[in-house]
């Protein structure tokens, strides 16, 4: 009975044991979806705070785990209370929406103050909180998988809260490799878009653990090399790009302190505002950063991106100009030297804005011949590229008489003049040459002809006055030969297809001609649809086909209809008519008309 009773009892507890739920969540693909959806594809976290507390005001309902109607009375979230899957999401979304709302006083425009960043630390400090939690529940709760990618999730959320923090970076580099490692061994296994997932996510931690590394001491990073680990996207890096910022920040204005003027085409403009010297370094160091890195290295968007934010750097430095100008007073020479800072910063945006147009000519031109790109995005039309050469035109005039402005022009000034001319006319020779292509693609040869002519004749000017400059542009040089060959060949080809049309012209018209049917009598006769009305059949015929639509017959026939009679009266000319006169009324005349009558 005794062993009875030991085999029942044992069997209890492995039923127990069999019938505890074990469940399983995909923490970083539910997480990325959610995000992606709901603002982080753009960087909104207030819309993704939101959706936050959107999402765990319905879990409280459904689960009926509400705090209580009138009074207040806390719940906390157990072990034992975890008797579905929905919990764990309860303790999930709330570390989101605690990460969320520090995310989103991280990005005010003017940056957190103190009360701010103080609130910050502290949404940081309950997020990780939850996401502690989170781990503890999921260790006893769910499968081995959900245990490592909480346990991930609550070294990220940690390496969050002391990055931010400014202090302990050993055990925020130690939170954050942790989180790596797990990534790393969870992207070897599963379907391929948790896979894809893992490997993005280890590639975002990356950034932090190098940051954290130079902090420490054991990296030999310096701090203008920190700005190219940043290039990833994601919304793991954003707390790590408003860190590199701020350093970069600090940076920029301990070098402003040794920069007291700008240099340009020969003329030395002293800088006294502190604010102007720190918008011009951090325009100076993107340029850096855009030119000294291989051509193709960065991708075309990423030079974009850079482009604009050159334009961001400049525009601030004139604002702080045009200030200083305005409380200048009336000293001439503090007036006269910041009219000059103006006009050079202006030249310098002109020939980036140039330099940013003749990227996206390039882009265009690449998509120009493809039916479809890889990303199945649409294709470029020649109409399109030559609104961007006309773009490039107005901004060579522009940049030209800004440099024609001056009374004291130095040799790098004219020779900038110059070499600006001689882009405008390759700028004009290549308008041309995509404005033919326009009007070839319409069909319309004579005017494709003369249009590719004025293009070559455009080219060869100026190649002629490109080889007379002493400082040569072979990538210019040959941009243009290329243009003047295909110039030379896409005139001929319009010259020729025009003759070929023009000689086709009367077959084709007498084929057309032919076909023309006035009556509609085909070799199989059929009922037009305007006669068959009343039965439902297709007008138009089986798509294989290529029969017209017989609607209705062309010209309409002779029909028989009522007419009103036609009455000649034809005894009119031979009646003779009595005289009248002597019923006429006769005119009584004066004396003066009797004498003259």
């Amino acid at each position: 009975m005794a062993t009875e009773k030991s085999d029942v009892s044992s069997m209890e507890v492995d039923d127990q044991i069999s019938t505890d739920p074990k469940f399983s969540i995909n923490v970083l693909q539910l997480l990325k979806s959610a995000q992606m959806q709901h603002g982080l594809r753009f960087g909104d976290y207030t819309r993704y705070r939101r959706y936050c507390t959107a999402r765990l005001r319905r879990l409280y309902k459904s689960l009926k785990f509400t705090h209580g109607r009138g009074k207040y009375t806390k719940k906390s979230v157990t072990a034992s209370t975890v008797t579905e899957v929905r919990f764990l999401h309860l303790v999930l979304y709330t570390a989101e929406r605690a990460w969320s709302h520090a995310m989103e006083k991280r990005q005010l425009p003017d940056g957190p103050n103190a009360r701010q960043r103080s609130y910050l630390i502290g949404r940081l400090r309950k997020a990780v909180k939850w996401a502690t939690l989170f781990a503890e529940l999921c260790a006893t709760k769910g499968d081995s998988r959900t245990s490592l990618e909480a346990e991930a999730y609550a070294s990220f959320m940690k390496g969050n809260l002391l990055f931010e923090q400014d202090q302990n970076w050993d055990i925020a580099l130690k939170s954050f490799k942790s989180a790596r490692v797990v990534y790393e061994e969870l992207g070897k296994y599963g379907d391929l878009d948790n896979q894809v997932l893992c490997r993005e996510r280890v590639e975002e931690l990356e950034p932090s653990i190098r940051y954290c590394l130079h902090k420490i001491g054991e990296s030999n990073l310096q701090a203008s090399e920190l700005v190219h680990i940043g290039e990833i996207e994601g919304p793991a890096l954003d707390l790590f790009k408003a860190k590199l910022e701020a350093v970069m920040a600090e940076a920029r204005s301990q070098q402003a302190a040794s920069m007291t003027e700008f240099h340009w085409l020969g003329h030395r403009f002293p800088i006294s505002n502190a604010k102007t010297r720190v918008s011009i370094l951090k325009a100076q160091e993107l340029e850096r950063e855009l030119y000294n890195r291989m051509e193709g290295a960065l991708p075309a968007e990423k030079r974009l991106a850079v482009f604009d934010k050159i334009f961001a750097a400049y525009h601030e430095a004139r604002g702080s100009i045009r200030n200083d100008l305005a409380t200048a007073g009336s000293s001439e020479n503090i007036k006269d030297d910041l009219s000059g800072l103006d006009k050079a910063i202006g030249a310098v945006l002109g020939q980036r804005t140039i330099e940013r147009n003749q990227l996206l000519v390039s882009i265009a031109k690449s998509k120009l011949n493809k039916a479809r790109d890889e990303k199945n995005e649409k294709v470029t039309k020649p109409e399109e590229l030559v609104r961007l050469f006309d773009l490039l035109l107005q901004n060579t005039s522009d940049l030209l008489d800004l440099l024609s402005s001056g009374r004291d022009r130095k040799e790098e000034e004219v020779a900038l003049s110059e070499e600006c001319e001689v882009k405008s006319l390759s700028f004009r020779a290549e308008r041309c040459f995509f404005l033919a292509k326009s009007y070839s693609s319409a069909g319309k040869r004579t005017e494709a002809y003369s249009l590719f002519s004025l293009a070559r004749s455009l080219s060869e000017s100026a190649l002629k006055k490109l080889r007379s400059v002493a400082n040569q542009d072979q990538v210019t040089i040959k941009e243009l030969e290329t243009l003047y060959k295909n110039c030379r060949s896409s005139s001929c080809i319009e010259h020729a297809m025009g003759i070929m049309e023009h000689e086709k012209a009367p077959e084709d018209l007498s084929k057309k001609i032919s076909t023309v049917s006035i009556s509609g009598s085909d070799k199989k006769p059929e009922k037009f649809l305007i006669e068959k009305l009343d039965s439902y059949e297709s007008a138009v015929g089986d798509s294989s086909t290529k029969v017209a639509p017989r609607i209705a017959s062309y010209q309409p026939t002779f029909q028989a209809i009522a007419r009103n009679p036609i009455v000649l009266d034809l005894a009119y000319n031979s009646i003779d008519f009595p005289s009248i006169e002597n019923r006429m009324k006769k005119d009584k005349k004066g004396f003066i008309s009797r004498l003259w009558g």
